[in-house]
């Protein structure tokens, strides 16, 4: 079964931004990503991008105390769509990347970056302007995201900066028509 298609794009974005594998059974790759409470809307949009995905596999939440919800479901086809392993460690530590089916389609594109600022970027006003921004520890993740902002026709700049941690933090921002690059992504973070 061919899994490449819009909806995987979104997951591959949500992921790699909130998502971890692991294989805690040792038989099923298990996809778990972290959901605030406050987004309820995100939070659906996610089951139901999984449940297309994986139609004949259950989909399933995990309310947790700090007033967030995992959403989570098995598939042995998970690494392949995502381009990680759940055995090798963190994505910090396997420098993920976007997996290179997601530059084959200006839909997967524009879902996958989606997904990525809907969990790890945001949309925000500053003196009267609007202003999109993707964050990333990993320096490839950030390339990337950069790459498929050109690659549909927006411009962005990068900057990083030293965290507390003594990580460096990559920051991807698109100034320029960022209304127009909100409304053609599709982004809506409630």
């Amino acid at each position: 079964m061919d899994y490449k298609n819009s909806h995987s794009a979104y997951i591959v974005g949500v992921a790699l931004g909130d998502g971890n594998l692991s294989n805690p059974n040792g038989r099923a790759v298990r996809l778990r990503i972290t959901c605030d409470d406050a987004y309820p809307v995100l939070q659906q949009k996610i089951i139901t991008s999984l449940s297309s995905v994986f139609p004949t596999h259950p989909v399933n939440t995990y309310k947790r105390k700090q007033n967030c919800t995992d959403i989570y479901c098995y598939s042995n086809e998970l690494e392949s769509i995502l381009g990680w392993k759940a055995e090798k460690g963190s994505k910090e530590k396997q420098q993920v990347r976007l997996p290179g089916w997601i530059f084959s389609n200006k839909e997967y594109m524009r879902n996958c970056l989606c997904g990525l600022i809907e969990t790890d970027g945001s949309v925000y006003k500053d003196r009267k302007y609007t202003y999109v921004n993707f964050t990333s520890i990993i320096r490839g993740l950030a390339q990337d995201v950069m790459i498929l902002i050109d690659l549909l026709g927006y411009s962005s700049t990068i900057h990083s900066t030293i965290q507390k941690n003594g990580k460096r933090k990559f920051v991807v921002r698109v100034c320029k028509r960022s209304l127009e690059f909100i409304e053609k992504i599709g982004i809506q973070k409630k």
